[in-house]
């Protein structure tokens, strides 16, 4: 299988995680969705990065859909409960970071905007998302050691690769002090190889 990703994509980062952690060879395929060049088109119509390159040629598209079906190609590493209850509260936990992404990422090409073109209110309402889901996260995690039951989890990848981007790209930002359970969650998952092999963000 073939993985088209950027090196500073948290949603491909994501990916890449799920697949060391599940131990599948595969080949990086670098893309710059930005260039005036890519080709990202001809394989996801959306033009965002993760895409998994199939062996017959199919593509998937979307680290979420992606993340799920590669834990079902294998029993190793284990990243989602089977059913039930937990597992929807995995995919929760992992919604609810990518949806700080998504927020935390429009702030950041609004910035990048002529100052004149931006729009203040847009970029605190989209910052209020980062804020609330960081003090839910927080609060939902509490003193566990894990965001689900008692296992590391596909959640736990996802909100350390949110986390993580969050560190990467806007390190003035205070989630570390506010928030000690998440940084605390942060530091143990940066101690694992699969995060370590992944970075930058």
């Amino acid at each position: 299988m073939k993985l088209i990703a950027s090196l500073v994509s948290p949603y491909a980062r994501k990916v890449r995680i799920v697949m060391a952690e599940k131990k599948i060879d595969y080949e990086l395929v670098l893309e710059d969705v930005w260039s005036e060049t890519t080709n990202i088109q001809q394989f996801n119509p959306l033009g965002k990065v993760p895409c998994l390159m199939m062996d017959d040629g199919g593509a998937m598209f979307d680290s979420r859909v992606i993340s799920e079906y590669l834990d079902i190609l294998t029993p190793v590493g284990k990243l989602m409960p089977t059913g039930g209850r937990e597992r929807a509260e995995v995919k929760c936990w992992e919604a609810l970071a990518d949806g700080m992404l998504d927020a935390a990422i429009l702030v950041r090409l609004e910035k990048k905007r002529p100052t004149k073109q931006q729009s203040p209110e847009w970029i605190k309402r989209q910052w209020s998302k980062v804020e609330a889901s960081l003090k839910s996260m927080a609060s939902g995690l509490g003193e566990k050691n894990y965001c689900v039951g008692n296992h590391y989890s596909l959640a736990d990848v996802a909100v350390g690769c949110a986390l993580g981007w969050l560190n990467f790209r806007f390190p003035e930002s205070q989630w570390k002090e506010n928030y000690p359970e998440l940084l605390r969650l942060f530091d143990k998952l940066s101690e694992r190889q699969s995060f370590k092999d992944t970075f930058p963000q």
